[in-house]
């Protein structure tokens, strides 16, 4: 049973493979570039483990920043997390001690897979399945974040390698993820209205505040349009 679901899996995550190799790669030539050792790429990938957040840290890191700073920063960045734990309160609250771990690979990849799990029945070999399932979908998704940058810094500290439009590879893989949820869910309203307020805040808003204010709003509208996409027998119990 276990080889089955780890199988399950390694299928689940192979788009995330893909593009963790890639972005990683991309994460450990930046490094390299930058002139940081290789074992402060693992220590990043293994105990940070967040691609948005390291690929912020470079610059951070090149441009002297405060600790202080680096930590506001890292925290708009990444407060986006906070939505997803909120919404992964039910499916992790049986998991015993792994939920910890669960939680902390949450990245916004391994959720886009977790969320998109079907449900299981009560029983307790369902739960167990499931927990077992999130596990290994969340372990391998750890694995290939480190692989691809510790290939990337390895590469880049004996390949001179330019790293123009590198920092892009993290963007592109959002956008192929909310192609395939677009796919995957059929209700594309929900991420084409979020789009259009995101834009409108960056256009708007001030920097330090529209990814604060669009991830407001696109979650107020997400909460929206599934809440008016629910059958009608859903809406009458």
């Amino acid at each position: 049973m276990k080889s089955r679901i780890l199988l399950q899996a390694l299928r689940n995550t192979f788009p995330v493979f893909l593009g963790y190799m890639a972005i990683g790669i991309a994460f450990g030539l930046l490094m390299a570039d930058a002139g940081y050792p290789w074992w402060l790429t693992l220590a990043m990938s293994a105990l940070m483990f967040a691609g948005a957040g390291q690929y912020i840290a470079v610059g951070l890191f090149a441009a002297g920043t405060t600790l202080w700073e680096a930590v506001i920063v890292q925290f708009v960045v990444n407060a986006r997390h906070i939505a997803y734990g909120f919404s992964m309160m039910n499916r992790f609250k049986n998991a015993g001690p792994i939920k910890y771990y669960l939680i902390f690979g949450l990245t916004d990849e391994t959720f886009a897979l977790l969320s998109s799990l079907p449900e299981t029945g009560n029983s307790d070999e369902n739960g167990q399945e499931k927990t077992r399932l999130m596990f290994y979908i969340t372990l391998l998704d750890h694995l290939y974040w480190i692989t691809g940058s510790m290939i990337g810094v390895i590469a880049g500290s004996l390949i001179p390698f330019g790293t123009e439009g590198i920092g892009y590879a993290l963007t592109a893989l959002f956008i192929v993820l909310m192609i395939e949820q677009i796919r995957r869910i059929r209700k594309p309203w929900i991420f084409i209205v979020s789009s259009i307020l995101t834009v409108l805040c960056v256009i708007f808003l001030h920097p330090r505040l529209c990814l604060l204010a669009a991830m407001a709003a696109a979650l107020i509208a997400s909460s929206f349009f599934s809440k008016n996409s629910l059958p009608e027998k859903g809406r009458q119990a």
